[in-house]
């Protein structure tokens, strides 16, 4: 596990050095415009959208080490390529490799981080990865904020080199993993409880069938309601970051780009200094009521962007008090993202049938993509030109997640809602023969 996560740490260092800089090099840098620059965004996107859907099957099949592996050194791949493209056809191709690598990196680790731990210890893993890759952005950010400059292309060359290597030492550290077999849970924990509606019984034979493994996935409300609950609460959050929120920002709350930075070091900070703070007080809670009270927090941080850019202008205060108020909701949208990283990705996995878990992870790393797909592309243009809608769209989605959390809840087993009840009582055995198989040869 220290090993994943210090893979995870490096690699998060290395997508720092050049994550806030892709625009402005394709766009800038490179003179391709601001139009192949947005493409350049779509396609990264994109490629993420084609890979998740058969990530998980493979994940289940031939393990998450050499998808992860794989996925690192097609990273790297791209990362030196995009370094060193001048031209829309080199540039393109550039961004799908890098845009697909990195996608598929996300559910091999979070299925790795499955298998290396039990049920007392997920929470504190899953918090541990979403601090040490928030600790990585931020600090690669600000070391590759030293280096970049904008009339030297070669200063980029080197961001892309850098985050080059860090992939390929994830992929060589990832490979000194000697990973156990796949934790077996017990029923109760691990398959759709009794009235869930999905699949318990076929679980078994889909983890050998693709198309029997989506239908089994599809029939578990439970899951289908948890994907849903993610939807929402990604396009209400992370897809508004760096398009509508900070379109609204300069354009409604006349914030200076030059705090758009300071807002999300806010962000990165509060989820840096609260995050195993906010875990020991969320681990001991329902989770379905943790996701609740998150949304009420992002409810409160949109009604403070509403004031930043309304506020000053109905002589609510001045710029001084807006601009505070913005700054302060990105905050808030970091103090609910550190809720979040306990409590989310370790109820998939516990969501998850043993044979299915990389589908699993892949199926709602996918949904996270499409929700950062679509949310700039409508939050964007709300938040430059249409400010009170904007805002109140956003107040919405975010009263949308606690209520969705609060119906998820009803659907749980105590053992997912609740997993510290049950962490005592549940059984880990490893190195077991799989249940799939044996069921092959019975009479």
């Amino acid at each position: 596990m220290r090993r994943i996560q210090a893979g995870n740490a490096l690699s998060a260092f290395g997508l720092g050095f050049t994550v806030p800089y892709l625009y402005v090099y394709v766009a800038q840098v490179r003179g391709l415009g601001a139009g192949t620059a947005g493409a350049v965004l779509a396609v990264f996107a994109l490629a993420a959208l084609v890979v998740l859907p058969f990530t998980g099957r493979v994940i289940d099949r031939r393990g998450p080490l050499p998808v992860l592996v794989g996925g690192a050194v097609v990273a790297a791949v791209g990362a030196l390529a995009m370094g060193v493209a001048e031209n829309v056809p080199a540039v393109v191709p550039a961004a799908a490799l890098l845009g697909a690598g990195t996608a598929v990196m996300q559910p091999a680790l979070a299925t790795m981080i499955v298998w290396c731990s039990g049920a007392d210890s997920r929470t504190r893993a899953f918090a541990t990865q979403f601090f040490l890759s928030n600790l990585g952005l931020g600090v690669g950010g600000l070391i590759g904020g030293q280096i970049v400059d904008g009339s030297r292309p070669g200063s980029f060359t080197l961001l892309f080199s850098v985050e080059a290597v860090m992939f390929l030492v994830l992929a060589a550290v990832a490979l000194t993993v000697r990973l156990p077999r796949p934790a077996r849970l017990t029923a109760a924990v691990s398959l759709p409880g009794a009235g869930d509606g999905g699949g318990a019984a076929d679980v078994g034979g889909s983890g050998r069938d693709g198309g029997g493994g989506l239908r089994a996935l599809l029939g578990h409300r439970a899951m289908v309601q948890l994907c849903g609950l993610g939807f929402v609460m990604f396009f209400a959050c992370y897809g508004q970051f760096e398009s509508g929120l900070a379109a609204y920002g300069t354009e409604a709350a006349g914030i200076d780009p030059a705090t758009l930075g300071i807002a999300l070091a806010a962000n990165t900070a509060v989820i840096v200094i609260a995050q195993f703070a906010v875990l020991r007080l969320v681990e001991r809670r329902r989770r379905s009521r943790v996701i609740a009270l998150v949304g009420l927090i992002w409810t409160v941080a949109w009604l403070l962007a509403g004031y930043a850019g309304l506020g000053p202008g109905l002589g609510l205060g001045g710029q001084d008090l807006a601009t505070v108020a913005f700054v302060s909701t990105y905050a808030l949208f970091g103090l609910g993202e550190a809720m979040l990283s306990p409590t989310v990705a370790p109820l998939v996995a516990d969501l998850a049938p043993p044979s299915m878990i990389g589908r699993y992870n892949s199926v709602f790393a996918l949904v996270k993509q499409l929700a950062l797909a679509v949310g700039p592309a409508v939050g964007g243009p709300m938040g430059a030109a249409l400010h009170g809608p904007y805002v109140v769209t956003f107040v919405l989605f975010s009263l949308g997640v606690t209520v969705l959390a609060l119906r998820l809840g009803r659907r749980l087993t105590p053992a997912q809602d609740q997993p510290f009840l049950a962490a005592g009582s549940r059984v880990v055995a490893r190195h077991l023969p799989d249940p799939d198989a044996t069921k092959a040869v019975s009479p």
